[in-house]
């Protein structure tokens, strides 16, 4: 089957889940203009998310461990391929390289995608699964989908008549503490008062 390279084209707080700390990850086709939507748990959108805007956390996170483990031992993350999807569920695949020697390991979507940034791989999928659960904005009349992430509790302390300085130090300290949530929506206020200088 002929494979269809994706890129990540947001992250986005899900208000329509039952499960209050779930995200979705937009995937794009990267020749079209097909949005292939996944929900993704708290965890890996907060990975994903500190891989995005390279940020550096204090401790590694699992994706990051499972990366310098692989190295360690000379395995590459050549791809990932959303190849399956049953009863609403994403299968994924990573396929390696040890010294020439492939590899296919099953993975969860997300897991997946979290290592192909670290590893900087393409992510595909099948034409079949882009039809099932694809977006075409060209096409449907629904309410188009934003790639801006739902504004965290966390963003309300955070006024806009604080400085960039002021901001900077707020990150600093969300990052100490390991509030990478916080962290985030920090980062965003202070790229959001660059843009408008």
């Amino acid at each position: 089957m002929e494979k269809t390279e994706l890129q990540i084209n947001g992250l986005t707080q899900s208000q329509a889940s039952i499960h209050s700390s779930a995200f979705i990850l937009l995937l794009k086709e990267i020749n079209g203009p097909r949005t292939l939507p996944i929900v993704i748990a708290h965890p890996e959108a907060q990975s994903i998310a500190i891989e995005l805007e390279k940020m550096k956390p204090k401790r590694p996170f699992t994706h990051d461990l499972f990366k310098t483990f692989a190295s360690a031992y000379g395995i590459e993350l050549q791809e990932v391929i959303i190849y399956d999807l049953k009863e609403g569920i994403f299968y994924a695949k990573l396929i390696c390289d040890q010294k020439g020697n492939k590899v296919e390991i099953d993975s969860r979507t997300s897991d997946a995608v979290a290592l192909a940034i670290r590893f900087n791989c393409p992510v595909y999928t099948y034409e079949f699964i882009l039809r099932l659960a694809g977006t075409d904005p060209t096409t449907e009349s629904k309410k188009e989908v934003t790639a801006k992430p739902k504004k965290a509790k966390a963003q309300k302390d955070i006024t806009a008549q604080q400085s960039i300085e002021e901001l900077e130090l707020e990150l600093e300290k969300a990052l100490e503490i390991e509030d990478y949530e916080k962290a985030s929506n920090i980062r965003d206020q202070i790229n959001r008062i660059k843009n408008q200088q």
